[in-house]
């Protein structure tokens, strides 16, 4: 259980992790240094010697800005327990996900034993309906045998009976 609590740990460490890295990254191509080309091409009339102090001036209010903008972001997340709310919501994901695995599981197990007890039914069914089919037969052939003794019949009938009371026997 606690090395449980450890892995969510972790994983919501890097959850914040790549929070914070996808903000540096998002953060750099607002903050990018000037080169010497641009402030030249923005300061003409400035002289080199300027134009170079110009440029270093540059880089350290954006770093400073960089910095800042950072130190901010890092105090923001802080206050809104931004590392505790993903570690919630990692475990929420976690838990329905494996809710869901055990629902998936029972509903299998469901589905086969109602199939199970669908398909006994219907054998029962058939087994049902083929002894009956059977009990019809040996009526019908029951009956042949009294016509056939009771009665004399014509040639034609003769044979006629005495074909369905082979076919009779031979089926059962």
């Amino acid at each position: 259980m606690a090395e449980k609590g450890k892995a969510t740990s972790l994983s919501a460490g890097s959850a914040r992790s790549k929070v914070d890295k996808s903000f540096k990254r998002a953060l750099l191509p607002l903050l990018s240094t000037g080169s010497m080309e641009e402030i030249r091409k923005a300061f003409p009339s400035f002289s080199s010697n300027d134009q170079e102090h110009l440029q270093q001036l540059f880089i350290k209010v954006i770093t400073s800005l960089h910095g800042h903008i950072e130190d901010v972001f890092q105090s923001l997340c802080d206050e809104m327990k931004v590392g505790t709310v993903l570690d919630t919501v990692e475990q929420l994901v976690e838990e329905q996900s494996l809710d869901l695995l055990k629902s998936d599981k029972t509903n299998v197990l469901d589905i086969a034993r109602d199939l199970s007890i669908s398909k006994q039914n219907e054998i029962q069914h058939l087994r049902e309906v083929l002894e009956k089919a059977e009990e019809h037969n040996l009526r019908i052939c029951a009956r042949l045998e009294l016509i056939k003794k009771g009665k004399q019949q014509s040639s034609v009938t003769q044979d006629a009976l005495q074909k369905l009371l082979d076919q009779c026997k031979s089926s059962s």
